[in-house]
């Protein structure tokens, strides 16, 4: 890291953008659905997503399994934003209101705790507008040593 201050806070936050921003480049899916990082910081990330056709279900809403995995990438930016690998160990969402073609979708992940190598996490995904899509609840692992060296 390249940044020089002497607010902790903020050197934490510039890391996690950093590692963000790698993993984002490493994701092929984030690429494929369009997905932009909007924003990272010390366990916390804001992501958002245009809904396209080719994403609907049966019934001409959004797919719910590109919603988890919409919502899961948000949690993983924020479970990874301390600059250990981590993963998901067990994750759930609710599925408030359904998101149809042509919405743009905003997952923003918090960090709700966290204890030797567990962290739990938070998700809620919106619209736009502020509708609510969904809720996410994710249990991350640190696995690993540094993502950005």
């Amino acid at each position: 890291m390249n940044a020089k201050s002497s607010n902790p806070d903020l050197l934490a936050d510039q890391l996690a953008a950093e590692v963000a921003a790698v993993l984002r480049k490493r994701e092929p899916t984030s690429e494929a659905w369009g997905i932009k990082l909007l924003e990272a910081r010390l366990g916390y990330a804001r992501i958002q997503m245009h809904v396209r056709g080719d994403m609907l279900n049966g019934h001409a809403t959004l797919h719910g399994g590109i919603i988890f995995a919409f919502a899961d990438s948000a949690f993983a930016y924020a479970c990874n934003s301390a600059n250990a690998i981590a993963v998901a160990a067990q994750a759930s969402i609710i599925f408030l209101t359904p998101a149809r073609e042509g919405e743009t979708l905003i997952a923003e992940a918090r960090e709700l705790g966290s204890a030797g190598r567990s962290g739990s996490y938070a998700v809620h995904v919106s619209t736009a507008d502020g509708r609510a899509v969904a809720d996410f609840q994710g249990l991350s692992r640190v696995v690993g040593g540094p993502i950005v060296t």
